[in-house]
């Protein structure tokens, strides 16, 4: 093999443009390869942190939801609980408005028979008062005593 002043000069020319290259055109490259290196990794990182943090904010909105039902849960019972207290005592001021007014209409029943035995009495004296006046207006005859006790009776 004959090495001629062409292949030197090709060689020569090779490691000039090696040099170049790896002096000016290579480290602008590999920087650049490393910090999309860099920013790659920095993009996994952040995807991977965000996925963390709405898996835990999942699992805090499950948490949230569980309480909020639990707690709509106990103020429905609440509700109902106050509800029932809330018949029951209805239904005792009714029960004692009703006896109230039970007794309000007994007092009235017992007013008005105490009136009508009153008025009764009333009557019956002047009736009595009227039949003794017809007996002694008229003679003292027996029949006729007997028919006017036998009228007074009938109007009694």
């Amino acid at each position: 093999m004959d090495i001629n002043a062409t292949i030197i000069g090709q060689f020569i020319t090779f490691s000039i443009l090696i040099w170049v290259t790896m002096k000016y055109v290579w480290p602008p490259i590999t920087k650049t390869l490393f910090e999309r290196e860099q920013k790659i990794a920095a993009g996994l990182e952040a995807a991977e942190r965000s996925k963390r943090e709405l898996e835990m904010a999942e699992h805090k909105v499950v948490s949230i939801i569980r309480e909020a039902k639990l707690q709509s849960s106990q103020i429905i019972e609440q509700a109902n609980v106050h509800s029932a207290h809330l018949v029951e005592e209805a239904k005792a001021q009714a029960k004692i408005e009703g006896q109230r007014i039970i007794e309000l209409a007994q007092s009235e029943i017992d007013r008005e028979v105490t009136q009508a035995k009153e008025a009764l009495k009333n009557q019956l004296a002047t009736l009595a008062v009227a039949g003794a006046e017809k007996i002694i207006q008229l003679k003292l005859d027996p029949s006729i005593h007997n028919d006017l006790l036998n009228e007074l009776a009938a109007e009694i």
